[in-house]
């Protein structure tokens, strides 16, 4: 009697996953809009008037033990693309960088807090990683599969990733010859929560998809341009990687999601958890001072004239502005210094 619920469930969870309605992610371009800004119910969604915003806490857990993210690369990596990610995660919590810096950009994350009235963490560091050069799944991967590459990483017989369903993050990162599905239609990354069913364990997990070949105008943006905007030229991005620097924004995006979000019941905006706004989408191309619809907003150049936002321990990287319950609107790295 008890196995009719089970299925039940399991069904459920499996359609909500795998509907393209169950999207949870994020693209960096600005979009389709004929010239017009994006709206979100009646509110604009640009750096300084969105007050009608109803971005709301429902109750479920935050992450607010110290954060280890757990990179498992799939696919061909190059040492220097791993190197750019890997210090772009240990700025998050890095002390001294140059304004504006990463940890500046965090303190926005820092704001949200669970029912008991405590902050998400400050601290978020680089945990073990997995090599999963030979595509053990594949080089066309669906939402279910990129579970299965998750449990072969924490079920591996050789030095398995931690389980850590509090304070674990699992960032899967596919290479550029690896398809996602969705991945350039609909999202550049997501994220979601692992299935017991699948991985034995419930993981707050993102993925992230390297764009260099595949779609660099849709998720290496501003470092790519989309082919709808005639135009509008590139910009030229801070470490010589386009697919890199390209994914660094999203991977920034989808952790800050992550850690305000975990298990799609904590902070979200609009009806609907299985299709939730967060507090990274609402800032959707948004980069600096006086962005909205298709711009960007103002950034920095370097004496290279590399364009980027933030400083790291030793990089600089561009990512997009996070929401603000607390003034209701975008805001960059330091707004709160």
């Amino acid at each position: 009697m008890h196995s009719v619920p089970v299925i039940l469930t399991l069904t459920v969870l499996t359609v909500l996953l795998t509907s393209p309605a169950q999207v949870i992610g994020y693209r960096p371009y600005p979009p389709k809009t004929n010239g017009s800004d994006q709206i979100f119910g009646s509110s604009k969604k640009f750096e300084g008037s969105s007050n009608l915003v109803r971005l709301r806490y429902h109750m479920g857990p935050v992450l607010t033990n110290n954060i280890t993210v757990h990179p498992i690369w799939y696919g061909t990596w190059q040492k220097s693309q791993k190197k750019i990610i890997r210090e772009f995660i240990n700025s998050i919590s890095a002390v001294g960088s140059k304004h504006p810096s990463v940890s500046g950009w965090w303190k926005t994350v820092q704001l949200y807090t669970d029912q008991t009235g405590s902050n998400i963490t400050g601290t978020v560091r680089l945990g073990e990683e997995k090599n999963d050069r030979f595509y053990s799944h594949g080089k066309s991967l669906t939402r279910l599969s990129i579970q299965s590459v998750i449990k072969s990483a924490v079920g591996s017989r050789y030095r398995p990733l931690p389980v850590n369903p509090k304070s674990g993050l699992y960032l899967l990162l596919t290479a550029d010859d690896v398809y996602v599905q969705d991945f350039c239609g609909q999202v550049c990354g997501f994220h979601y929560f692992t299935f017991p069913s699948i991985v034995g364990f419930t993981l707050p997990y993102a993925w992230v998809g390297n764009s260099a070949k595949l779609c660099p105008g849709v998720c290496a943006y501003p470092f790519a341009v989309p082919e709808y905007i005639p135009g509008l030229k590139p910009v030229k991005s801070p470490n010589g990687d386009i697919g890199v620097d390209g994914m660094i924004s999203v991977i920034a995006h989808e952790i800050a999601e992550l850690a305000t979000n975990p298990l799609v019941n904590a902070w979200y905006a609009g009806p609907d958890p299985v299709a939730p706004v967060e507090i990274a989408d609402l800032c959707e191309g948004i980069y600096g001072t006086g962005g909205g619809g298709s711009y960007t907003g103002q950034m920095l150049n370097d004496h290279r004239g590399a364009t980027y936002n933030v400083n790291g321990i030793r990089r600089r990287y561009l990512i997009q502005w996070l929401w603000s319950h607390v003034v209701s609107y975008c805001t960059g790295p330091n707004a709160l210094d």
